[in-house]
């Protein structure tokens, strides 16, 4: 085979060029996987911290609305998908106020699985949901 014919070759170009982007193409896969893990997980606990809000108006006093707020919590965890052992809900009544804080540990999640390899957010998820009581 003459150099001028080695030179004009083309038959390994593309398997050479794929060794190149194949692994950006598979970081970046990587990524929209796991980013789009964490904004459900999120999704999900702000939803959490928002059904809760609104499951605890009825009550009437305040150990009432917070017994309401985290029983909703623990009924909807699972059906979020969510493991409910690391959700933590805090509830705060004040001023004519109902602020509900959902907190969810996902560092086991799927979404988190490639930490080391593509960079993440805080695995501490954590959303509130605030909700007037009595009138406007």
């Amino acid at each position: 085979m003459s150099v001028r014919r080695l030179g004009r070759d083309q038959s390994g170009a593309t398997a050479v060029e794929f060794a190149f982007l194949a692994p950006v193409l598979i970081f970046i896969l990587m990524g929209i996987i796991s980013y789009g893990g964490y904004f459900w997980i999120s999704h999900s606990v702000q939803q959490l911290a928002n059904d809760a809000a609104r499951a605890a108006i009825p009550g009437t006093t305040t150990v009432e609305r917070i017994s309401l707020a985290k029983a909703a919590v623990a009924a909807s965890a699972s059906d979020a998908e969510l493991i409910p052992a690391k959700v933590s809900t805090e509830v705060i009544d004040s001023g004519g106020r109902l602020t509900v804080a959902v907190s969810y540990d996902a560092a086991q999640s799927i979404a988190f699985a490639v930490r080391g390899v593509t960079p993440m957010p805080s695995d501490q998820i954590r959303r509130r949901a605030s909700v007037q009581l009595g009138g406007y």
